[in-house]
C-alpha cells in the first residue's frame, strides 16, 4: 500500500501535511486513517462536477414532458378501483413507510436535527416528528395494521434522533415497529478542489444526498428485514412535509394498476421561478430535472391550455416496489453539487467562518433512480392537502406557512 505522503502528493492534496504536523499523536493518527480510506479517484471526478456547467448539460439531452394522473379528475370507477387496490395491500400488512430524517434543523435556527424542530400548530404545538406519527397511528387504526416505520438519519443526527425519540418514549408508537438506519457521506471539497479539516483535525464530510438511500437500505440490513417482514411496498417521504400523507391508497393502487414498481405524487408549481424539482422525461426515461439545473426557457414553457410543461413538482412523496429498491441499491447513481458554507480550520489552526459559499457538497437524488425504469406513475395531487414544507424561516415554505397550511387541512 502506497504511504499516505505519497498519496497525497499524488493527488495535490500535500495541504494536509500541514495539519499533521500541528495534530497531537491521537489526532494525527486519526486523520492519517481518515486519509488511507478516501476514494482519492472518486473525488477527483466529484470536482470535475462542480466546474460543469448543469445547463448545457440539460440542453444535451432530449427533454419531454410526462404524463400524470390527476387525482380529482379521475372516473369514480377508477379512483374507486385504485382505492380498492391499494387498501388491500395495506391491510394485508405489505405495506411499510420510510422517513428521510438526516438533516438539521440549521436553516430554521433550530440546534438539532430537522425532525425535532417544534411547529406551532393547533390545538398544541408539534414536532415534526410528533405530526408524521400521528399520520402514521391514523393509518393504523383505519386499516386495522401497525405499520413498520423506518427512519433514515446521518452520522451527523443520529445519536441525537434516538434519544429524541427515547426522551418522548417514541410518541406511543411500539418500539420494534421502528428501525433506525444512516445514509453516507462524503468529503467536502473547497473552491480550488481541496479537501477540508475541521477543529479537531477530522477531515469535512457531509451526508451524500436522498439518493443514498436506496443503497443504505441494503447495507444496513433495512431490505433484508422487510423482506422477512413480507412488505411489498415501500413509501418513502422527507421528515420537513407538515401534510406529509405517508398512507395513500389511490398513490398506491393507481401504481400498481398500471403495472409500474414506482409511483410519485406531485403538485403544480406556484410559478416558473419556484425552487422545486420537476418531473419530466430524459432521454426517454422518467426522471426529475432540478431547479437549479432548469433552463429558464423550459422553465416558462407552456402547453395549449397555458399550464406549464415542466410544471409537475417532485415533493419528495415516492413509492416502490421492495424489488425496485433492491434493483436500484446495486445501480450507480450519479452525483450533483452544491456550493455551500462551510466553516473549516485553515493550516495556522485558525477557525474560518464564511459569510460566502466556500465549498463543494455531493449528493446522489433520489430521483436519479427513476431512469433505471421505463415508466413511473405519477399522482397530482393539491398543494394544500399534500404539501407543507418547513424548508425556510421566513417567508415561503417556512414554519408560517406550513403551519397555515397544516391548521386549514386539519380545521383547527
Amino acid at each position: 500500500m502506497a504511504n499516505y505522503i505519497d498519496v497525497l502528493k499524488e493527488n495535490k492534496q500535500e495541504h494536509l501535511l500541514n495539519y499533521l504536523k500541528m495534530a497531537d499523536e491521537t489526532q494525527k493518527k486519526e486523520l492519517i486513517n481518515e486519509i488511507e480510506n478516501i476514494n482519492f479517484e472518486q473525488l477527483s471526478e466529484l470536482y470535475k462536477i462542480s466546474k460543469r456547467d448543469n445547463e448545457k448539460a440539460i440542453e444535451s439531452q432530449l427533454i419531454e414532458h410526462v404524463k400524470f394522473v390527476d387525482k380529482y379528475k379521475m372516473s369514480e370507477d377508477d379512483f374507486n378501483k385504485y382505492k380498492e387496490t391499494g387498501e388491500n395491500i395495506i391491510k394485508n400488512g405489505e405495506y411499510a413507510v420510510v422517513t428521510m430524517a438526516g438533516g438539521q434543523g440549521t436553516r430554521l435556527g433550530h440546534n438539532g436535527p430537522k425532525g425535532t424542530f417544534l411547529l406551532d400548530v393547533k390545538p398544541k404545538p408539534k414536532y415534526l416528528f410528533e405530526i408524521l406519527v400521528d399520520n402514521i397511528k391514523r393509518a393504523n387504526e383505519k386499516y386495522g395494521v401497525t405499520l413498520n416505520w423506518y427512519i433514515m438519519t446521518s452520522t451527523e443526527n443520529d445519536a441525537k434522533t434516538e434519544e429524541f425519540f427515547e426522551e418522548h418514549n417514541y410518541f406511543d408508537y411500539p418500539k420494534d415497529k421502528i428501525k433506525f438506519f444512516k445514509q453516507g457521506n462524503l468529503p467536502l471539497i473547497s473552491e480550488e478542489g481541496k479537501l477540508l479539516v475541521d477543529e479537531n483535525f477530522h477531515i469535512k464530510y457531509a451526508a451524500d444526498g436522498n439518493g443514498c438511500i436506496y443503497k443504505s437500505m441494503r447495507l444496513d440490513g433495512v431490505l433484508d428485514d422487510m423482506k422477512q417482514k413480507g412488505i411489498k411496498w415501500v413509501f418513502i417521504g422527507a421528515v420537513d412535509n407538515a401534510l406529509l400523507n405517508m398512507v395513500d391508497p389511490i398513490l398506491l393502487g393507481l401504481t400498481v394498476c398500471e403495472g409500474n414498481q414506482i409511483g410519485s405524487k406531485s403538485v403544480v408549481k406556484r410559478s416558473p421561478e419556484e425552487p422545486v424539482g420537476v418531473f419530466c422525461k430524459r432521454n426517454g426515461k422518467p426522471g426529475v430535472i432540478e431547479y437549479t439545473e432548469l433552463p429558464t426557457e423550459m422553465a416558462h414553457e407552456v402547453d395549449d391550455d397555458g399550464e406549464l410543461l415542466f410544471g409537475e413538482s417532485h415533493i419528495m412523496c415516492n413509492l416502490y416496489s421492495i424489488d425496485a429498491i433492491n434493483k436500484i441499491s446495486k445501480e450507480k447513481l450519479p452525483y450533483h453539487s452544491a456550493h455551500k458554507k462551510a466553516p473549516f480550520m485553515n493550516e495556522k489552526g485558525e477557525i474560518v467562518k464564511t459569510t460566502n459559499p466556500n465549498a463543494y457538497k455531493y449528493e446522489a437524488f433520489i430521483f436519479d433512480g427513476f431512469a433505471f425504469f421505463d415508466n413511473i406513475s405519477i399522482l397530482r395531487g393539491r398543494r394544500n392537502e399534500d404539501f407543507a414544507p418547513v424548508k425556510n424561516a421566513e417567508g415561503s415554505d417556512s414554519p408560517a406557512t406550513a403551519v397555515e397550511l397544516y391548521n386549514n387541512y386539519w380545521k383547527v
